[in-house]
């Protein structure tokens, strides 16, 4: 089971948690549901220079709040918070609502599984050896402190006549242990002999203690979280004090 399933999946509720948060009856469901792909979608493309990890949406009557979580936060908030400013009215113009963005910081990218497939698609795409950017990829993770990673390729690497897969693999990764933190994603390079798909799995170690213990933590972080988002920088108002003339 847990080598065919997406260990994200596999662990909701044990030690991971949704990306999008919110209740709705049956007759907007599905509507939410659609406009969450659309937002999300939009994001990576609109702020595709990011290194977008994951974005999470949280949603209240007349709110959407976005967490955007980025390697490069500058280049998302842009010079003065211009850029984060004109994306924000352009995601309230898309959904009709109050939109509330979070930037945080992924401190470690070697760790997170989504910028590591990206980084590798990037690199097959650049016509960089797979073999040399996995491998590379490895030694960066491990370095960091992973416990174990795996790293699949597929597709005419190289520009091979026949399609295949290639799998690289240092430490341990438990895809059975459910308790284990492990961290997937998966890529696609499109290159001129067709597409190569990447899939990357990292494991960090395990999460102990039960969903109640779990899910305390996972508050915790979210709380930590509001206190060290970006804060958009205030409009300036025309009021306050006139300097002095210097004359007379």
């Amino acid at each position: 089971m847990g080598q065919k399933t997406n260990p994200i999946g596999l662990r909701l509720t044990i030690n991971k948690t949704w990306s999008s948060k919110w209740f709705a009856p049956k007759s907007t469901y599905r509507d939410l549901f659609l406009e969450d792909l659309t937002i999300k979608r939009y994001t990576r493309r609109r702020l595709a220079d990011a290194d977008i990890s994951q974005i999470e949406i949280l949603r209240s009557p007349n709110k959407v709040t976005l967490n955007i979580y980025t390697a490069r936060p500058g280049v998302v908030i842009g010079q003065s918070g211009q850029r984060i400013e004109e994306f924000k009215q352009e995601l309230e113009y898309l959904t009709k609502k109050e939109v509330q963005l979070n930037v945080l910081e992924i401190r470690y990218p070697e760790l997170d599984a989504y910028l590591v497939a990206t980084n590798i698609a990037r690199q097959i795409e650049g016509r960089i050896s797979h073999r040399r950017a996995m491998k590379r990829a490895i030694a960066q993770a491990m370095r960091m402190g992973a416990l174990g990673i795996k790293i699949k390729a597929g597709g005419r690497l190289a520009g091979a006549e026949i399609a295949h897969s290639e799998e690289y693999k240092e430490g341990r990764v438990p895809l059975h242990t459910l308790r284990a933190d492990i961290d997937f994603a998966r890529a696609t390079a499109h290159t001129t002999y067709g597409c190569v798909g990447v899939k990357v799995w990292i494991y960090k170690g395990d999460i102990l203690g039960g969903r109640k213990e779990f899910w305390e933590r996972v508050l915790e972080e979210e709380e930590k979280g509001r206190k060290k988002f970006v804060h958009l920088p205030a409009r300036a108002s025309g009021g306050g004090r006139k300097k002095k003339s210097s004359k007379g």
